[in-house]
């Protein structure tokens, strides 16, 4: 919708062909269904890919401030919610109103449940064979997707066509998605499911401070979803429950003041209740403070800021909110998005090798790959 909308500005006739019934059907069940249509801190050290320096261009030339002032125009309510997270204050489905205003002020033509069954290319451009007939086109942008969320409709188009037209592909993974624990584990942590805290989870020297949730699959919340794109089968993560405590001080200035009470009761005070039973007991310290040594309680304060644990795998792409990996950027110019080998072809969005961030990153991208194809094409 970026793309078709910036193409149409320009003058270009242009038609969006879509399989979905409605568009925009991401966008309207992001964000709890207020959309977190972008965020202010937007930049490369927020996006993952194989060429760390690929995005630059375009997010440089869309930021943040043009999404926010397109927002503006249409007065739609928004609000920061955290870590520069920005929201629409009513319903997502006003982004999605804004974009078809947008397309619909410069004429594109909008083409709801068409299915696509071959792209040919030929010496005028493209030809599409779809169920309502054949389309040419001069240029062709690809804005498809990656394999996320299969029951909106995701599919691996995007990738087939790339490979068809000779380009690159790196290793495609779930993103941005809950972590699951082998049965065992999973067993031992059963009386958390549903419980919340305050975490850094750490991968190597990777660390996201947000809520982390236990579930009864496993780990999920903010914190989880961030580091598990940068997880890998077999790899270990850190947890850090409640960073700003000094437990260690905190255990030992309660046995001073009152050593009959229980380890348990002094955490519960900093964290929720059956997390602190749990870890009470996992350290066989459920007990009273008089009977343990500084030592046992610094160990605990240790434990408590560096449990690790050994995730089994993740959900998949079932619940994944976006796809790692994608057409290799080798093969596209970075300020137009246009395949090197082939003229006229385009991809944007979440199909490229171009990953961000949980909290609005992966909208900014869409916004500025697009807006980066549409003055191209």
């Amino acid at each position: 919708m970026m793309a078709a909308l910036v193409a149409g500005r320009r003058g270009r006739s242009v038609v969006l062909v879509d399989h979905a019934k409605a568009p925009g059907e991401k966008i309207r069940i992001s964000g709890g269904g207020r959309c977190n249509f972008t965020n202010i801190h937007a930049g490369p050290k927020n996006y993952l890919s194989a060429n760390p320096h690929f995005m630059k261009s375009a997010l440089a030339r869309f930021t943040p401030a043009d999404f926010i002032a397109m927002v503006d125009r249409h007065g739609i309510a928004w609000h920061e919610k955290t870590l520069g997270q920005l929201f629409c204050d009513d319903s997502a489905r006003d982004i999605i109103r804004m974009l078809l205003d947008e397309m619909r002020s410069v004429g594109v033509d909008l083409r709801l449940g068409v299915e696509i069954s071959a792209v040919e290319k030929g010496e005028g451009g493209f030809r599409l064979a779809t169920s309502e007939g054949a389309i040419e086109a001069r240029a062709l942008v690809i804005a498809t997707g990656g394999k996320s969320i299969p029951k909106m409709g995701a599919t691996g188009f995007a990738y087939k066509i790339a490979e068809q037209f000779g380009l690159g592909l790196t290793e495609t993974r779930p993103g941005l998605v809950p972590l699951t624990l082998d049965p065992a584990l999973l067993a031992e942590l059963a009386p958390l499911a549903g419980v919340s805290v305050d975490a850094e989870v750490r991968h190597g020297r990777t660390a996201f401070r947000e809520a982390l949730l236990f579930t009864h699959r496993g780990l999920s919340g903010p914190a989880i979803l961030q580091i598990s794109s940068y997880w890998r089968e077999g790899d270990e993560i850190a947890l850090s429950l409640e960073p700003d405590v000094d437990f260690a001080a905190v255990l030992k200035t309660a046995k001073k003041e009152n050593g009959r009470q229980a380890v348990q009761t002094v955490l519960a005070q900093h964290l929720p209740k059956r997390l602190a039973q749990y870890v009470a007991e996992r350290q066989k310290l459920d007990k009273p403070l008089a009977d343990l040594s500084d030592k046992a309680l610094e160990a605990l304060a240790a434990f408590l800021h560096g449990w690790t644990i050994k995730p089994a795998g993740s959900e998949g792409y079932r619940t994944a909110e976006v796809t790692l990996g994608g057409i290799d950027v080798s093969g596209l110019e970075s300020k137009t998005m246009m395949a090197k080998v082939v003229p006229g072809l385009y991809f944007i969005g979440e199909c490229v090798d171009v990953t961000g961030w949980l909290g609005g990153y992966n909208f900014q991208w869409a916004w500025a790959s697009g807006h980066a194809a549409g003055e191209s094409v």
